[in-house]
């Protein structure tokens, strides 16, 4: 499990907003440069559920779960190199049933392939982004709000 420690910046009844800064775990990342959270600044606020009542200026210690993490980055990285490969050589074998060139169609199929895997990821996201196993929750109050 990640674990990371913010400040609440706000909260509702269920809700608690937390403004985290990047640590150096996030920052040795392959994708930090491309990361929706890359800015000047290096804080993100983040939207969790209120487990633990925890109040506006508590700092408090996240979690993010690493199987999910792991299920994510197969399906960012592996599932469209997976679908090109399998595109690709379904052209190749396709391509004496159609009479047309074997390395056209090869890489028109690989393309095809490729291109609707990230249409198949978006569908795919979409769906978890509202699974409570896919976002960061509130472990415990590291320390109150000081009066």
């Amino acid at each position: 499990m990640f674990t990371e420690e913010g400040i609440i910046t706000g909260t509702n009844r269920s809700m608690a907003w937390v403004k985290t800064v990047r640590s150096k775990a996030c920052e040795s990342c392959d994708a930090c440069d491309s990361c929706e959270s890359n800015d000047k600044s290096k804080e993100q606020i983040v939207q969790v559920s209120n487990t633990i009542n925890a109040c506006e200026g508590d700092r408090v210690v996240i979690g993010f779960k690493t199987a999910p993490l792991l299920k994510l980055t197969f399906m960012l990285y592996i599932f469209p190199i997976i679908l090109l490969i399998a595109g690709a050589a379904t052209g190749q074998s396709l391509a004496p049933r159609f009479g047309t060139d074997p390395s056209v169609t090869s890489l028109l199929a690989g393309l095809t392939c490729f291109a609707l895997s990230f249409v198949i990821i978006r569908r795919i996201s979409n769906t978890l982004s509202n699974n409570k196993e896919f976002k960061p929750f509130l472990i415990r109050i590291s320390r109150q709000k000081e009066s």
